[in-house]
């Protein structure tokens, strides 16, 4: 039989024991949330979510907008990028859609003449990655 003087010690090594499998778990919950999400918004814009970062970064888009984690993107010209998930409008007019989201990138000024955001050049295949990217900005 174990002396009374040991019972805070197992109690406590039973809690913190406890207390890391929970926080293990969350994290592995919160890990398959995010590969599922990137895997719907990939299947949604046939875009890479990967590439999609890349290109973001190689357009300057960070220069206008920010997004957390991000270190590049801390820009003020333009709206924060963090939940465009889920908004219903993006561009101001159009709902948000992954084609919409991937004409904005494409050509804001065809959707909006004189909006702010300019023409980057940004290539189809670049739209789609870049939609990706942002639909796992929940």
């Amino acid at each position: 039989m174990r002396s009374p003087r040991n019972k805070p010690l197992v109690l406590g090594a039973l809690i913190v024991g406890g207390l890391a499998a929970l926080a293990l778990g969350f994290y592995a919950d919160e890990r398959y949330e995010i590969g599922e999400i990137e895997a719907k918004a990939q299947a949604m814009t046939l875009g890479s979510v990967s590439r999609g970062e890349q290109a973001f970064g190689k357009y300057g888009c960070g220069g206008c907008h920010t997004v957390h984690h991000i270190p590049a993107a801390s820009g003020t010209v333009g709206p924060p990028l963090d939940g465009v998930a889920a908004r219903g409008i993006i561009g101001g007019r159009l709902s948000n859609t992954p084609d919409h989201m991937r004409q904005w990138i494409e050509d804001p000024q065809g959707v909006s003449p004189g909006t702010a955001m300019p023409n980057l050049g940004v290539t189809k295949q670049d739209s789609r990655d870049i939609a990706a990217f942002l639909y796992t900005r929940v």
